[in-house]
């Protein structure tokens, strides 16, 4: 039986790259560590939920050794927690944890708006626009975790065109986190459609070099975004009481 992996290959892909695999030479360490960052985000596996290593060995037809090295590797990223004597598990996020991640967020995309707009030329605002297309696609359809991955390519974008590197590499330290947040927020056909008219008017701003309004705008959306994850958080904590 072939292992299963995420969804995709852009998916495993940007997983790779986030988790820095690719110059491993273990597969199954790399194999391990996707499929279970990609549950984490898709919420396939639950904040909370054990992870058997003797199950991961078996479903990846591997030692135990390879899951231990992806289960601290995911720990290392803030996904997963591992303690002495106990089972690994999903993390949770407290809703004070995502504010900090958030306020940061907010501030290095405020700057990445602010590069990105002033450096954009016409074939770039061109491919920003065909991101936008399929993302309304996505929107029409209701698919939800279409929408996120496209989502993340155009932020991606977003921060290639800013052109600074030091910029790039601090916002990844915090992207297998946000991912998780940023699928949260996306709950619902409502939040999915402001999403979109978010970005719209983000690239509209960024097309025409507008840099304060591009900055102010991205604030603004990832603001919003907060808001939504913590009625995601503030409902699962009532569920939970009342079960």
């Amino acid at each position: 039986m072939t292992p299963p992996e995420a969804d995709t290959p852009a998916r495993a892909a940007e997983f790779t790259r986030l988790l820095r695999l690719d110059q491993r030479r273990e597969a199954a360490v790399t194999q391990i560590a996707v499929w279970v960052a990609d549950g984490i985000v898709s919420s396939r596996l639950a904040p909370g939920q054990d992870l058997n290593s003797v199950d991961l060995a078996a479903r990846f037809n591997t030692s135990r050794t390879p899951v231990r090295e992806a289960l601290m590797l995911l720990e290392s990223e803030g996904l997963v927690d591992v303690q002495a004597r106990k089972r690994p598990r999903v993390a949770s996020f407290t809703a004070d944890q995502v504010r900090e991640v958030y306020f940061l967020r907010a501030h290095l995309l405020a700057l990445v708006g602010e590069l990105a707009a002033q450096r954009i030329t016409p074939e770039q605002a061109s491919a920003l626009q065909d991101l936008l297309a399929i993302m309304r696609e996505h929107v029409a359809a209701h698919d939800t975790d279409a929408y996120f991955w496209t989502h993340v390519d155009l932020q991606r974008t977003f921060i290639e065109i800013a052109g600074n590197a030091t910029l790039a590499m601090v916002l990844d330290t915090l992207s297998l986190r946000m991912l998780v947040f940023r699928h949260m927020s996306l709950q619902d056909d409502d939040r999915l459609r402001a999403s979109l008219q978010a970005q719209e008017a983000i690239v509209a701003a960024m097309s025409e070099k507008d840099s304060e309004l591009t900055s102010l705008l991205l604030v603004r959306n990832t603001n919003s975004a907060l808001e939504a994850i913590l009625r995601v958080l503030e409902k699962r904590t009532t569920d939970k009481a009342s079960s």
